[in-house]
């Protein structure tokens, strides 16, 4: 852990940031099943409130600039539009867990294509998560729609495959973070122009889009930037399987949406395996 770093402070932040998470999928779901706002409208208002806050986060560090990158953006704006498109039918449990599981199998898709190596304990554990989204898309009565799953999971590789080029991107973490939502601005006016005939935006969603955007993504990742200085790179990866179980969770709570015996099977399988590819990576 970095000097200056308290173990409270990283664990308290740390926490803030997996509730962040889960609630961006629970107000997606909130608005997009409770309200009226199509999810094109939702997507423009979630990022433009996203872009606000980190941009003002950005000019109160007195000397930086804004990053980024447009490859970057188009990542981050594919991840957003699917996200919302995909909610309109999902579950915020079964949304989050194919989310994450997607992402983390991205990664390691990309990693494995670069020539790294599985070790045995690491390819059991791919195979195990693999066969745990199998699982939670195999058709049945309590199946996910397969529209809205295939673009979670176009929602989840984009995400995955922005998180990768964070890692080489200039500057700090938000100001590369604000630099993309403030370039994705644009393309989410675009998807909203081009959806305009089906426009619809009424004031509770339009609510929920600036609390995912404002408080869910631009401070929820401001807060998580913050914990990630006093985590190593494989804790920061495990504490982020907690994001399903905390949205299913939330939408058992806020939604009609009752834990199903499939998701909570598949996200065993899934999390536990994608845990034991990260686990087996540090030993």
């Amino acid at each position: 852990m970095p000097a200056g770093v308290s173990r409270g402070k990283v664990a308290s932040f740390t926490a803030l940031a997996m509730v962040a998470f889960a609630a961006n999928s629970v107000l997606n779901r909130l608005a997009l099943a409770e309200t009226a706002i199509d999810a094109a409208s939702f997507t423009l208002i979630r990022i433009a409130a996203g872009a606000l806050v980190l941009w003002a986060l950005v000019r109160a560090r007195r000397g930086e600039r804004l990053g980024g990158d447009w490859p970057g953006a188009a990542a981050l704006f594919v991840y957003a539009a699917a996200f919302s498109c995909a909610y309109r039918e999902l579950a915020a449990g079964t949304g989050a867990l194919l989310l994450f599981g997607t992402v983390q199998l991205t990664m390691i898709a990309v990693g494995l294509f670069r020539g790294e190596r599985l070790r045995a304990l690491q390819a059991l554990g791919l195979a195990i998560a693999l066969v745990g989204l199998g699982v939670l898309l195999s058709p049945g009565v309590s199946a996910p729609p397969p529209g809205a799953a295939m673009l979670m999971v176009l929602a989840g590789m984009s995400w995955g495959v922005y998180s990768l080029r964070g890692r080489y991107a200039r500057g700090t973490p938000l100001a590369s973070t604000a630099g993309n939502f403030l370039r994705a601005v644009p393309l989410a006016v675009a998807l909203a122009i081009a959806g305009a005939s089906h426009a619809r935006i009424d004031v509770t969603g339009a609510l929920y889009a600036v609390l995912s955007g404002a408080i869910a993504s631009g401070l929820g990742y401001a807060v998580w930037y913050s914990a990630l200085r006093g985590l190593t790179a494989t804790t920061a990866a495990s504490v982020q399987l907690s994001v399903p179980v905390i949205a299913a969770l939330g939408g058992a709570a806020l939604l009609p949406e009752p834990l199903s015996l499939r998701l909570a099977l598949a996200s065993a399988a899934t999390l536990g395996g994608i845990a034991l590819v990260v686990t087996a990576r540090r030993r």
